[in-house]
């Protein structure tokens, strides 16, 4: 009771009219950077943060929760229209976004991904409200087996999952996690398949990776066919971005589903909200393939979009709850926001709540206010948004390559990376000749350095007992799951290459 008698006090103070317009400023403008390709929305608070400095504390907080979610919106609305996330939580939403776009839905996707942040922030926000203590607790149970489980969960999961061959999936996942050990080996302090080149030393960039995989290589893809099939991947958007009511009640259950994954991920630094979205969208594609739902891969999934944005940002309003009632970043964004608030002589953590409630209580209330915000700036704006498809594809997959270029180039000024990207883009477009996932590959590349350093320290403290792996409750049920899951998953790929043999048997004794 007292925690809502304070968000009421938090709210008096956030839904005054000066306030209100910081937070649609905020909003517009990390929504506006997020889109840039390359730029996502860690690099929206960060831009963005100098601009509240000339603003009081409270007025500066409150900006920033409408740059914070603006920004998650923005990287979803680069990868729906342009298959490029603005960042690697909006990976999963580009999949089936990204056809839905191609099927002529781009601004009925836009709607899908601002209903579904705004479902899932608006849980997370309320769990945080209520709950930050039991967050708390729920994080200090995790260690480093339960990490690398976790970790080798998603490799395994996401790999049987997203492919319709669990081979060219595990392949997949072995071209991320050799993606992932360039660099320094932080224990030892060796280098690793650098060439030599101290460029390479802190790794390949997962930016470089994602938009040479994702934009690059689907720029190159298009390239290849444009004479072959010049209507192929025309882009039709549509005006209309409201959901029937068929629609609605289709999508639902996935938001739900999503934000239910969202919500305790946000809280452990197991890799951001990649894990939660990437399950998500697996969970909605096992799903389909049970109900004979075939949008999966073809024209795009409605469901497939909705659960994981939903997961995103249920992820992102948990992991608010964390930075401000551990001081625990456990994302990019919520780092550059640990440093807005010691830039204000605060430190989050278990006193923040105490020492500086008169800021952090109006600061979740414009949370809930700027998830309203963006959900009606949003759903006017689709068709706008949508309609950066018109632009003639030479045009615009032209534009594509030249802003993630420039993206990428602004980042590290590294003519390097330009060249790696141009390599990982000729690599995405082999992999999608040959029908082989990309998700594998990003989550290896964004989990592989976690899942390496927390196994080499669950073996040090163990002085390299493999037991230790599966000492804990946790430990042994997600293993139990993940053998059960890939046992059924295999079942299921000979089941259906079984089916197809026989229908082709059938084709030909009817010819």
């Amino acid at each position: 009771m007292e925690s809502l008698n304070l968000l009421f006090d938090g709210f008096a103070d956030a839904l005054t009219p000066i306030n209100l317009l910081w937070v649609v400023v905020g909003a517009v403008l990390g929504t506006a950077v997020g889109v840039l390709p390359g730029l996502g929305s860690a690099m929206a608070v960060a831009l963005l943060l100098p601009v509240t400095f000339s603003l009081d504390p409270t007025a500066a907080f409150i900006m920033f929760a409408g740059v914070y979610f603006g920004g998650l919106f923005g990287d979803s609305t680069s990868g729906i229209l342009l298959n490029t996330p603005g960042n690697s939580s909006a990976i999963a939403s580009s999949i089936e976004g990204h056809k839905l776009a191609k099927d002529g839905r781009a601004a009925k996707a836009l709607a899908t991904a601002a209903i579904g942040a705004f479902i899932g922030g608006l849980l997370a926000t309320t769990v945080v409200v209520f709950f930050a203590p039991v967050l708390a607790q729920m994080a200090t149970l995790f260690g480093p087996a339960e990490y690398f489980a976790l970790a080798a969960f998603a490799f395994l999961a996401i790999s049987a999952v997203v492919s319709d061959s669990m081979i060219k999936g595990l392949a997949a996942l072995g071209i991320g996690l050799a993606l992932s050990v360039v660099g320094v080996d932080g224990p030892s302090g060796t280098s690793r398949f650098t060439l030599g080149l101290p460029q390479l030393f802190d790794g390949i960039s997962i930016i470089v990776i994602t938009v040479g995989l994702l934009a690059l290589g689907e720029v190159i893809s298009v390239a290849s066919r444009i004479h072959r099939d010049p209507n192929h991947s025309q882009i039709r958007p549509s005006g209309r971005p409201w959901l029937r009511p068929s629609e609605f009640k289709k999508a639902l259950p996935a938001w739900l589903r999503g934000a239910g994954f969202g919500l305790p991920f946000g809280v452990i630094p197991a890799g951001g909200s990649e894990v939660p979205t990437f399950l998500a969208y697996g969970t909605e594609k096992k799903l389909a393939q049970r109900n004979g739902d075939t949008d999966f891969g073809t024209t795009g999934s409605i469901k497939g979009l909705a659960a994981p944005e939903a997961a995103s940002n249920a992820t992102a309003g948990t992991a608010m709850g964390a930075l401000l009632a551990l001081g625990l970043p456990t994302s990019a964004t919520a780092a550059i926001m640990l440093a807005a608030f010691q830039q204000y002589g605060l430190q989050p953590g278990p006193l923040l709540f105490e020492r500086g409630a008169d800021l952090v209580w109006p600061l979740l209330a414009s949370m809930f206010i700027g998830l309203v915000v963006l959900l009606v700036l949003n759903l006017q704006f689709a068709a706008l948004w949508a309609k950066l498809l018109l632009i003639p594809r030479h045009y615009l997959y032209a534009s594509i390559t030249v802003l993630a270029m420039l993206g990428v180039y602004a980042i590290s000024s590294s003519t390097i990376d330009l060249w790696l990207l141009l390599g990982i883009g000729l690599l995405g477009f082999v992999m999608r000749r040959y029908a082989f996932p990309v998700a594998p590959v990003l989550i290896a590349v964004i989990l592989g350095p976690l899942a390496e350093t927390e196994l080499r320290r669950a073996l040090s403290v163990s002085e390299g007992d493999l037991g230790v792996l599966v000492s804990s409750p946790f430990t042994i049920t997600l293993y139990i799951v993940l053998a059960a899951g890939l046992i059924f998953s295999a079942v299921q790929h000979l089941r259906r290459r079984k089916a197809e043999a026989q229908q082709q048997d059938r084709e030909l004794v009817d010819a």
